[in-house]
Parts: C-alpha cells; structure tokens; sequence
C-alpha cells in the first residue's frame, strides 16, 4: 500500500528556527536573531497573550462561540456580512478552502513566479494544475496587468500577491479590477494580502463591496492572516473574504471548527489592539528603510515586513551569516539563487544584520548588483 503519486508536488520550506540552528552549530540559542520568517519581531499582541492564558482552561471544549464572535469581529472591522468571511487555520487554510470550493479535477491556477510555494500545492492537492506568470527580477518584481493577462489561459484561479513575497511589491486596485474584468467570468482572482497592514494600498476587499468609486464584483476573493502584523504566527490563524454569492459554500468546504479555541480568543483581543499593529508596522517601515540606505546589496523597494537584497551566491551568504549568529532567508527556494530575504527586526536586530551581511559581502568580494541569475 502506497500514497497517491506525489511526485510532481513540492514540499514547503520554512525557514528554519533559532533552536535547530544552535543545536545543529553546537551552540546556545541566545547568539542568535532570527529573520527569516518575517515573524513580528515585538511578539504578540500583549492583550492576546492574556487571552491566550485565559483560554488555556476552556480549551476542553470547541469554539462555536469564540468562531462565531471572531468571525463577526473580522466582519465589523471590514465592514462585510459575517458570512462573507472564512475563518481558518492560518492564510494556508483559506487558500485551502477557496481551492475546494473552486477546483475541479483538471483545473489550473496561475500563480506568480517567484511567490507563495502554497498556491500551487493547495491546487494540486485538490487535483488541479499549475501555471505560473513571471515578475521580472529587472523590473522591480512588478505586477502589472500585462504581465498577468499574457500568461492568462482560463484558468480557474488567479492568484495575486498584495504586497508580493518575497520582493514586496504591490499592484494597485484597479490593475485588480482590470485583470478581473479581462480574465473569464467563472475565473476566481484572489489577493492575497497576508503583509497588507505594511503597505500603503487599500485593500481589495473595497472591489468585493463596490466601495471607493468601484463597482461590486464578485469574483474576487482576498486572502489575510493574524500572523504578521498581530504577531499570531504559532496558533496559526487566518481568513478570506469572499463574495456575498459564496457565503453557503463555507460549511460544505471547512473543516470541522476551522481556527481552535486558543486561536480563535488570540485573534478576538489581538483584533482590537490597534497600538500593537502601528507599533509593529512602524518598526517595519523603520527597518526596511534602513536595509535599503545602509545595505552593500541591492534592495528591492518594499511595503511588506522583509526585504529582498541581491547577494551573489545566497546560499553561501545565508550559511556564513548563521555562523555570525544572523539567520535570514535564502531565497533559492522561490528560484532566486542570488537574493536573501530579511525580516524587519527591531532597530538593534536590523543594525547587526545590516553590519553582518555587509562583512560577509565584503569578505566575500562580492559585486551583487552584477548578478544575473534568477
């Protein structure tokens, strides 16, 4: 007895943990910061680590309240009947439950390259297909209209990514619009926006609703998680909003209690803790600006909480920063060999990878901007 044939789907790769890099160099954690998951690097919300604590004695029973409390809290935030939104376990989980409520056997989804790994996992778990659209490295990773509707062949989902990972890139509301309305009537385009509270584009989730000059439409989904700017990444929560049409589809798609209990009462307190999120992305603008003057790399322009940096050989980079105590991401798993990613830190963490990655580039006698790889 065998699993299905699995051999044309990728497994993810997270960055890897502070823990798993101490113990593999043989030495204590405490040496080290870590970004490379583009993690809040002020931790949760404080308001959801109380309500976690709080929640830790009812987790005995499922959450049909706090579901449903969260749900209408999302709801109000964004303005939208609670039944537009799907609550689940992490921005994974909603790409997830818009594959099957969406995917027939055979169909594709077209997803940028480089970007999220799990667009196209999700779809060929539902037996679906994957085509990609290339953002172009010298064009600043743009996504632009053309450079979708060129790739465009039918299918079933469009994915966008609002800001883009891993360059932060964004694409304006009605570039959305347009590639709705020039892409099939029964083509589903999501945007994901899990770095939305970064950047300074309005969401997407105004052309569900017919808001600021737009017209409704309801062929566009948008896909946000709590795991960034609320610093919920561990109890792994997310959602989409979808349109009014689709509201009945949620039960048939979800799994049973879709976000936990503990996850659900993190994400009720975090959702109110607007001090914590400007905190946040405040650090972020902070960081990635000083990545961007004071880096010996070329940095991408970003609204996400991470830069992309060219480095030559990303790889060797990423390993002798691990050795100064540094852990960033290196991007060849998105098909970037010659980019490493950095997670907006704090003001001391950001200074120590700026100062190491400049000394590893140094050594290394680097040239980055002549890299022509990717």
């Amino acid at each position: 007895m065998q699993p299905r044939d699995l051999s044309d789907h990728v497994a993810y790769e997270a960055g890897r943990g502070i823990e798993e890099v101490a113990r593999e160099l043989g030495r204590d954690p405490s040496e080290f910061v870590k970004l490379a998951s583009n993690e809040n690097p002020h931790g949760p919300s404080p308001a959801a680590a109380d309500a976690v604590r709080e929640a830790a004695g009812s987790v005995s029973s499922y959450p049909k309240s706090a579901h449903t409390d969260l749900t209408d809290a999302v709801a109000d935030r964004w303005a939208v009947d609670p039944s537009q939104v799907w609550l689940a376990n992490g921005g994974d989980g909603a790409i997830d439950y818009l594959s099957r409520a969406t995917l027939e056997p055979g169909d594709d989804v077209l997803v940028p390259s480089p970007g999220f790994a799990y667009y196209g996992m999700s779809a060929r778990f539902h037996h679906g297909g994957v085509r990609e659209y290339d953002l172009e490295r010298d064009a600043d990773f743009a996504q632009t209209p053309e450079t979708v509707l060129s790739a465009y062949d039918g299918e079933r989902i469009v994915y966008l990514t609002s800001p883009h990972n891993p360059s932060g890139s964004t694409i304006e509301l009605a570039d959305v619009e347009r590639i709705a309305a020039e892409t099939d009537a029964e083509t589903l385009v999501v945007v994901d926006e899990a770095y939305g509270e970064f950047a300074d584009v309005d969401s997407a989730v105004s052309l569900l609703e017919g808001r600021d000059g737009f017209e409704a439409r309801d062929d566009i989904a948008v896909l946000r998680t709590f795991s960034k700017a609320y610093g919920l990444a561990g109890v792994r929560l997310g959602y989409a909003i979808v349109p009014g049409e689709w509201a009945d589809a949620y039960a048939r798609v979800n799994t049973p209690f879709a976000a936990s209990e503990i996850a659900c009462r993190a994400g009720l307190a975090a959702i109110d803790d607007d001090e914590h999120v400007e905190r946040t992305v405040g650090t972020a603008r902070d960081s990635r600006e000083y990545m961007r003057e004071h880096l010996d790399a070329r940095v991408w322009p970003s609204e996400g909480n991470f830069v992309l940096a060219a480095v030559g050989d990303a790889t060797a980079v990423a390993e002798a920063l691990r050795e100064r105590g540094v852990i960033v991401r290196d991007c060849s798993s998105f098909g970037l060999p010659g980019c490493i990613r950095i997670t907006c830190g704090t003001d001391a963490e950001t200074e120590r990878a700026v100062e190491a990655v400049n000394a590893v580039l140094a050594e290394r006698s680097t040239e980055p901007e002549e890299v022509t790889d990717a």
